[in-house]
């Protein structure tokens, strides 16, 4: 079997391996063949080890597949079905759970310290409990979620986080009110995915802040009003608010200094929403009188802030119904043997989201 695997944390590069196994099946487990899987940047995170994650590893964790074989106990799918992979799921009885926070629920996490492949008696673990850059992959039967028939492979991978988070960030976290000013720092995937949930709350002004100009250009066409590059990001502050600030503000970045100026950019009472995973050792300082005298909501959003099933499902119907663009995300498609390619891809930023075809 093929994979794409990390031996070291803090390597740039992935090695594409063909004597790979995977490990782990038996009761409550699943084994899927992945046929697509799309590139996240907190993939790239957890290579670079600002995401804590053990290594060797095969990254990879927004994907989708067919279900080859399921272990005793498991109901809820059976080979043949579709399915994308959840790298969260819901264990459904811990405090968060019964909370209604599913997408606070630790289960997930806990099967990253497991080894999902193993090459020459050597364990292999796989990104966030997962590690779909692999032609297989062994999970919890939670992770498998099913998908209906009209749902395509690239579609459904995409689902499974950016879409979900981005989406979530803007409709279940922030609950972006209509008639509002938004703007949006950090235009990838999961941010555009953010513009395309403020705009369908009605949102009047989205402006979309980026650095690289085929982002900004992109974001025009799924939603933005208007996009600029982070120096021009206080002239559209004064321009488009008076100064005041904008309603709400998504940082997608994961970085201090962003989420810094996004504080900066956010009114008096307004809300910044956090959506970029960062580091540790990555700290936001703000001032107490600030805080207090500014009555500035953040609110962090995790997974898009909901139950991630229902939030898979809305996703679904939107696309089904045309309000949000799914298939415009994809900008650019290679072969698992092209991994590296895709990495330089969201490096550059030339990609919002690269499909990776397996």
């Amino acid at each position: 079997m093929r994979a794409a695997v990390l031996h070291e944390i803090g390597q740039d590069k992935l090695e594409v391996l063909d004597d790979m196994e995977t490990t782990g099946f038996g009761p409550g487990k699943v084994k899927i063949r992945v046929r697509a899987t799309g590139l996240c940047h907190s993939d790239l995170s957890a290579m670079s080890g600002v995401l804590p994650q053990p290594g060797p590893f095969v990254p990879g964790h927004e994907g989708a597949g067919e279900i080859i074989d399921v272990g005793d106990g498991v109901t809820s799918v059976k080979p043949g079905d579709r399915v994308l992979i959840c790298w969260l799921p819901a264990c459904g009885e811990c405090a968060a759970c019964k909370r209604g926070q599913t997408q606070l629920c630790l289960a997930g996490f806990m099967n990253a310290g497991v080894p999902n492949f193993k090459r020459a008696g050597s364990d292999i673990f796989g990104f966030a409990g997962t590690g779909t850059f692999a032609e297989e992959v062994v999970v919890d039967a939670r992770c498998a979620v099913p998908i209906p028939d009209d749902v395509p492979f690239d579609i459904a991978a995409l689902i499974g986080c950016g879409v979900t988070t981005g989406l979530g960030a803007a409709v279940n976290t922030a609950k972006v009110e209509a008639g509002s000013s938004v703007a949006v720092i950090g235009c990838g995937g999961v941010g555009i995915s953010a513009i395309q949930g403020a705009r369908l709350k009605g949102a009047a002004q989205i402006v979309a802040v980026d650095p690289v100009e085929s982002r900004r250009e992109s974001a025009l066409k799924f939603g933005a009003t208007e996009a600029v590059s982070p120096d021009d990001l206080d002239d559209a502050k004064q321009r488009i608010t008076a100064g005041e600030g904008f309603d709400y503000v998504f940082e997608v970045v994961g970085k201090s200094v962003t989420a810094r100026k996004a504080y900066e950019t956010t009114r008096r009472g307004g809300t910044l929403c956090v959506v970029g995973a960062g580091a540790l050792d990555d700290f936001l300082q703000l001032n107490m009188f600030e805080l207090f005298f500014d009555e500035k909501r953040i609110l962090p959003s995790m997974y898009g802030g909901g139950d991630v099933l229902t939030s898979y499902e809305r996703s679904i119907a939107l696309w089904r119904a045309g309000r949000i663009d799914l298939a415009g995300l994809i900008t650019h498609r290679v072969q698992l043997g092209e991994i590296n390619e895709a990495l330089d891809q969201m490096r550059t930023g030339v990609a919002l989201r690269t499909c990776i075809e397996i």
